[in-house]
């Protein structure tokens, strides 16, 4: 939702670049920073998260920015889903950029920088969903989904009263102690299993390699534990060694994914979405359906005329909707300071005060209100759940409702 100033590199020819061509309304240029994972866990879905941002982009500088006399640009930083590279790259994009606002990626973006940004007066929004070790007062870092353990806890309350019974419903987490974000997703869920012991109880919390390839042994043992859902929100090969396992053991219980190994990632990488059959993805996000979604119109609108070449997909989504968010805080601050004043600090104060109707975002998000009380909307949010139904693709719910979560 925020903007970049162009750096002041080769000064004059950036000065005569940025001319305007005579009798054409003079415009101020901002660069975003994007991050990226072109070679560590997330590669195989980079291709859409990353290829639904230029797209976009370039429609909102011929039909708004125009308007407004601005202009973004962005450039793309492969930190490899590693932290410490984050912090690495960091103190040469700020050189190099200059920028007003950051593209963030995922968890290690976070643990990164929540603790760099306030003082470089840069905030970051976020296609992903939150994280607990973030999760405090005047943000810098603004997610438009809450945590993934909200989002996960959306899918449990819904498949334990689509189940029927009074039991808490059995859940096995596979995860990875590889990423901070990996380790919080569990937490969340262990904690909200505690605070609810009638509704739900965690019978194992299995921590493997980042990327595992066998987990026979592990998703044998949960299921004799009793596991009614495996839980994975970390990537698709964790999946895929899931997936293998249960073929191998002849037995069958639904996967949970999240948005950035779900269906369309996951069963690519399984060679056919139709084994993801009864398995679910859960996210505070609009669900990749055909029906024309005012999401779908738009994003057909842009294959058509601004050459969007992502698939279809939960990922697609979710690059669109982060890009919106930051393209409509923009938006909305230029017109508050005036396009030559926009800086990143300003873009923080817009998004603390100026909701963002889900209309306004075609409706990738719902309504989103940002307050200084956490980085991501406290309440309000509801989740979509995909899932295979007869080989296709469905939404099982559209608006299952987000629960609150005590911190952890």
């Amino acid at each position: 939702m925020s903007i970049f100033r162009r750096a002041a590199v080769a000064g004059a020819i950036v000065a005569a670049w940025a001319l305007p061509p005579a009798g054409a309304t003079a415009q101020t240029t901002y660069n975003m920073a994007s991050m990226a994972d072109f070679t560590g866990p997330y590669a195989d879905v980079m291709k859409d998260i990353i290829g639904s941002r230029r797209p976009i982009v370039d429609w909102w500088n011929a039909e708004v920015g125009q308007k407004l006399g601005i202009k973004l640009a962005f450039k793309d930083y492969d930190h490899r889903y590693d932290a410490a590279q984050v912090a690495s790259l960091w103190p040469g994009i700020k050189a190099e950029l200059s920028p007003v606002l950051v593209l963030g990626l995922g968890g290690p973006d976070v643990a990164a920088l929540q603790g760099r940004l306030p003082g470089d007066k840069i905030p970051m929004i976020m296609s992903t969903a939150g994280y607990g070790f973030a999760w405090k007062p005047d943000p810098w870092i603004f997610n438009p989904r809450p945590t993934y353990s909200h989002e996960a806890v959306a899918f449990y309350n819904w498949f334990r009263e689509k189940r029927g019974g009074s039991g808490p419903l059995k859940v096995a987490i596979i995860s990875s102690e590889a990423s901070p974000a990996y380790i919080d997703q569990q937490k969340g869920i262990e904690k909200y299993a505690k605070d609810n012991p009638d509704k739900l109880e965690v019978v194992e919390s299995v921590f493997t390699e980042v990327q595992p390839t066998d987990l026979t042994t592990q998703v044998s043992r949960v299921l004799r534990k009793g596991a009614e859902v495996i839980s994975i929100q970390t990537n698709t090969a964790a999946v895929v060694a899931a997936k293998r396992a249960m073929q191998a053991l002849g037995k069958s219980v639904p996967i949970l994914m999240s948005s950035h190994n779900g269906m369309f990632d996951s069963g690519r990488a399984m060679g056919d979405i139709k084994q993801m059959e009864g398995d679910f993805e859960v996210y505070a996000m609009a669900v990749p359906t055909d029906d024309k979604t005012p999401a779908r119109t738009f994003f057909d609108m842009l294959a058509s005329k601004h050459n969007m070449k992502a698939q279809w997909s939960v990922t697609t989504i979710q690059g669109m909707g982060q890009v919106l968010v930051a393209l409509r805080a923009v938006e909305a601050t230029a017109k508050r300071v005036g396009a030559d004043k926009v800086t990143g600090e300003a873009i923080r104060e817009t998004m603390l005060g100026t909701p963002i109707a889900s209309d306004q975002i075609f409706g990738t998000f719902s309504d989103l209100k940002f307050t200084k009380e956490a980085p991501f909307p406290v309440a309000g949010v509801t989740a979509g759940i995909g899932t295979i139904k007869d080989g296709k693709y469905t939404a099982a719910a559209r608006n299952a409702p987000v629960p609150v979560l005590n911190k952890w």
